[in-house]
């Protein structure tokens, strides 16, 4: 990814987020990243800083290689051990964290909505459905078991139309490899021992991984949106089409 490419990236985030202007980034003549317009902590889609109708067109930017996504053993809802990279490679996934239990409106909640929106979007776009998916990955296993998370998915698991994995992990030691390698901080509570027991205190983000688990965009509050998403995951269903 290009110097360039970043900085324009970064000022969106931080135009978003009140802070400090930076310096203009240099034209350059490759493919630019998605820009993301900012209108304040209430924008077009009432949630985020994203401005809806000014997203450029799918295809017509570029998404660039963040990172490897982790690979670690999840638990499905039937208490089956699967690995993470099994899961998703070969479809574009929208992975978040969350607990079942959170109720912070600018964490589990907003994550839920975004992903139950674009649950819906995908159900209206056949084609698009099946190249992705949607992956829910719990931090807290102590509560969060398997049946735990079946019981939270109700019927969306077992939607034929669109594919959501609903997972968990053994254990917190289990649990935080994977949330380190995808940059996921958060503080860890430990037992007398000084063994891991539960992460608090998580900052919201979704990742976006495309079909050779590379992460290709991570969405925080202020830059979440589904509509953008839906545009991201057309983006590089475009690149995956592509001979």
């Amino acid at each position: 990814m290009n110097v360039a490419a970043r900085l324009w990236r970064v000022q969106a985030l931080a135009a978003a987020l009140g802070w400090a202007a930076l310096p203009a980034a240099r034209a350059t003549a490759e493919p630019q990243p998605r820009p993301r317009s900012s209108t304040g902590a209430t924008g077009a889609t009432g949630a985020t800083g994203i401005e809806t109708a000014r997203l450029p067109a799918p295809g017509t930017y570029r998404l660039p290689r963040l990172m490897a996504a982790p690979d670690g053993e999840v638990l499905d809802t039937q208490g089956r051990p699967q690995r993470l990279h099994a899961l998703l490679s070969g479809r574009l996934s929208v992975l978040s964290f969350m607990y079942t239990y959170c109720r912070d409106p600018l964490g589990c909640p907003l994550a839920w909505r975004t992903l139950d929106a674009l649950h819906t979007a995908l159900r209206d776009d056949p084609r698009l459905a099946r190249q992705a998916q949607l992956v829910s990955l719990s931090f807290d296993p102590s509560n969060d078991q398997p049946q735990q998370m079946r019981l939270f998915a109700g019927g969306r698991e077992r939607d034929s139309a669109v594919r959501w994995h609903f997972l968990t992990t053994r254990s917190v030691a289990r649990l935080l490899p994977l949330l380190d390698g995808f940059g996921q901080g958060v503080s860890v509570e430990t037992d007398a021992q000084g063994r891991p027991t539960r992460t608090l205190n998580h900052m919201l983000k979704l990742f976006l991984v495309d079909t050779q688990l590379q992460v290709r965009e991570v969405y925080s509050v202020a830059t979440l949106s589904p509509q953008a998403i839906v545009g991201d995951l057309r983006t590089l269903a475009k690149v995956v089409a592509t001979p």
